[in-house]
Formats: C-alpha cells, structure tokens, sequence
C-alpha cells in the first residue's frame, strides 16, 4: 500500500471526524478519554486550528496519513519541537483499524523522519508507547528506533495514569 503523510489542512475536519468516529472503540486504548464533543466536525475543526498554529510557532509538525487515492487513514505529529541544543521532538501516531497491521503505520513513521531530519534538522525524535502495545513497537523498531527508558504514570490513557515504554531515534547523519 502507497502511503504519504502531509499537513493537516482545514477542510480536512469532516474527513478526520468520520475517521475518528468509524475508530472510536478500536482507538479507545491508546488514547486520553474522549467526551462525545471530540467526535464533532467543530471540534476535529477547533483541533486542526489549534495544532496549526501551533506549527506557525514551530512547536509541532502535523500531518495526516493518506492512502494513494488520497483519503485520510490516519494522524501523525512531531509535538513539543524544540531547537538550540536539544534540537528534539516526541511522536504520536494512529492509524485505523481497517488499514492497521498492513505497515501504513511504518512507512508514515519513515517519512515523518526523514521530514524531521531533513527539513526540521532536528537530532532526535521519541515516541512512548504502552508497554502492551507491542505493534506500536514494532513499528518503531523498524524504523531504527531503540528503547531507552521506562516511565512510570507517564500518561493518562483511557481514564488512568500508564506507564509507557521510551524508544529514541538520533539522527547520526548530522
């Protein structure tokens, strides 16, 4: 399956509000709790304003995942963007159910590198992941990410404070 990932746009909010919805369940784990507002086009819409603005403050990269035919399947985003001497970012992604398991997750993660390597300059991306989730892993370790930490309480995923398992990738091409 081709996959590329671009910015996010405005008029992406009624694609990205059936996708969440069509995902609800299935994204349910992996994610804060979400009130049934989060389910609006308004508020994928308020989401998509908030998270371009901050990429005008250079403080995060996001993009959505697109099929060849050009129809979001998923989101990935460099959040918390910091240069001077500490030039990294964190990673977060999803991809729906119906095109999970199919390496979309990892070919999304590849470009989104070479994006914050290339373009961004950055020296480092990581990514947390749940320590149960291991096709999440798998998907980082493909792409050259290496474990590095384990965070106790780190976030609130689905209603309560999870640890999480850290994975780094440092960009050695610099």
């Amino acid at each position: 399956m081709t996959v590329t990932t671009r910015l996010v746009r405005p008029e992406d909010a009624p694609a990205l509000t059936e996708l969440v919805r069509a995902n609800r369940e299935f994204l349910a784990p992996w994610e804060p709790l979400r009130d049934d507002e989060y389910f609006t086009v308004e508020r994928q819409a308020a989401l998509i304003e908030d998270s371009l603005e901050r990429h005008q403050r250079g403080t995060n990269l996001p993009h959505v995942i697109v099929d060849a035919g050009g129809d979001i399947i998923g989101r990935i985003t460099l959040n918390g963007i910091v240069y001077g001497p500490f030039q990294s970012c964190s990673m977060g992604y999803w991809v729906g159910e119906a095109h999970n398991g199919r390496g979309v997750a990892t070919a999304a993660v590849r470009a989104i590198i070479r994006v914050a390597f290339e373009e961004l300059g950055l020296h480092r991306v990581q990514a947390e992941t749940l320590p149960h989730n291991t096709g999440s892993q798998r998907v980082l370790q493909r792409n050259g990410f290496v474990r590095y930490g384990y965070a106790p309480e780190y976030l609130h995923i689905a209603g309560r404070w999870q640890d999480h398992v850290m994975y780094q990738l440092i960009n050695h091409l610099r």
